[in-house]
């Protein structure tokens, strides 16, 4: 760079190209889709990104030489990253906000008012506080309190990520259709960034600080993060707004009343339950949910659940998945020559891998191998008690 010029290097381009794309893809997921609390929470969050990222991709060309009052320009509040994207999560699992969201971004607003005040300053004061207590002591603050905000954001996520996937598998058979694997791949990538994040952090301090170059691969790694959640976000966009369970379920009346002094025989209602459900092929519906069956079975959820739990070990899902993985194999023991996708699909499995995962845990072994069993059972060791255990 040389004096005045304003050069537009490969730093500037590529961060420049992150900016736009997270930008436009902002506009489109604050749009619509199906849970708009959740999208637009993520256009918010890659609106952050984006400001993140023009500092310095502006820096790069040199702006900051050339216009020196662009110095404490809010464009970045990456305390506003971890809240926004708490927010999408706990919209996703159950399309709402989080309770006192406002409190969540105070910290994020109260940075955004630092950088706007000191911006307003004249030049040469503004300057002079940049270049001294700024960066001796409140720069640092604001790093250290964003690794925080971030960590603990993150550990927030993965909680409803962890109530979402137990939720989910209680209540519904086509738990895959929802939200729990994308939130698992955002977590993840959360995760990621905040380790770049942490090494770049642990850098600066074992050195003694690293300029302005020294971070564009942690800058790079932001912009890869914001085109990822921008691009697989708007492909979620049309996820099914989830139920707005609860965390428990509500007590069973008739276990809590202390005058009833036989406790329910739970295998054998669920015994019952399981062979009403297979006889009347309720099971096959592919978004069968508890209450639905509850209301098919003319009982309540609470005891719905409390009978497939305590009875038979399992969680609703594996239930339902387990009896659509039997209605697979009695096919393929009749000689079906139809592909194993198809079975599924027809037997109501949401998908192949949902498939693949019940089926090996009901039988032990995969739809493939299952098949090649029955047509040569002499090649592989029959197992007919282990294929049909009651569960």
């Amino acid at each position: 760079m040389a004096g005045w010029q304003i050069y537009f290097g490969w730093r500037t381009a590529l961060l420049g190209a992150a900016i736009l794309q997270c930008l436009l893809l902002a506009g489109a997921l604050a749009q619509g889709g199906q849970n708009r609390v959740a999208n637009r929470f993520l256009s918010a969050a890659l609106v952050v990104i984006a400001g993140m990222l023009t500092p310095y991709a502006i820096g790069f060309a040199g702006a900051y030489d050339r216009f020196r009052w662009l110095t404490f320009a809010p464009f970045a509040i990456p305390l506003a990253f971890g809240p926004l994207l708490y927010g999408y999560a706990h919209a996703l699992a159950d399309g709402t906000p989080p309770g006192r969201m406002r409190l969540h971004l105070l910290p994020a607003i109260a940075q955004w008012l630092y950088f706007g005040l000191c911006f307003l300053l004249p030049v040469g004061p503004k300057w002079q506080w940049y270049t001294g207590w700024h960066r001796a002591f409140v720069a640092p603050a604001f790093d250290t309190l964003g690794l925080v905000s971030l960590a603990a954001y993150t550990y927030a996520i993965g909680k409803i990520l962890t109530l979402q996937r137990a939720r989910l598998a209680d209540h519904r058979s086509d738990d895959d259709r929802f939200s729990a694997n994308w939130l698992g791949r955002v977590l993840m990538v959360i995760l990621a960034g905040l380790g770049v994040e942490s090494g770049f952090w642990l850098w600066s301090f074992a050195v003694g600080g690293i300029d302005f170059f020294q971070e564009t691969g942690m800058y790079l790694a932001l912009a890869v993060v914001g085109v990822y959640l921008g691009v697989a976000g708007w492909r979620q966009a049309a996820l099914p707004v989830p139920l707005a369970l609860p965390g428990r379920l509500p007590a069973d009346p008739i276990a809590a009343d202390p005058e009833v002094v036989q406790t329910p025989n739970w295998p054998t209602i669920a015994q019952d339950i399981a062979h009403r459900t297979r006889e009347a092929g309720w099971w096959r519906e592919p978004d069968l949910s508890l209450a639905r069956l509850s209301r098919l079975l003319g009982t309540n959820s609470g005891r719905l659940s409390r009978a497939i739990n305590l009875g038979l070990g399992v969680n609703f899902s594996n239930f339902v998945n387990g009896l659509r993985a039997e209605g697979v194999a009695r096919a393929l023991e009749a000689g079906s020559d139809r592909d194993l996708l198809s079975l599924a699909l027809d037997m109501g499995f949401a998908s192949k891998a949902s498939f693949n995962r019940a089926f090996k845990a009901r039988f032990g072994v995969s739809p493939s191998q299952f098949r090649r069993q029955v047509s040569d059972p002499a090649f592989f060791k029959s197992d007919a008690e282990m294929r049909r255990a009651a569960r």
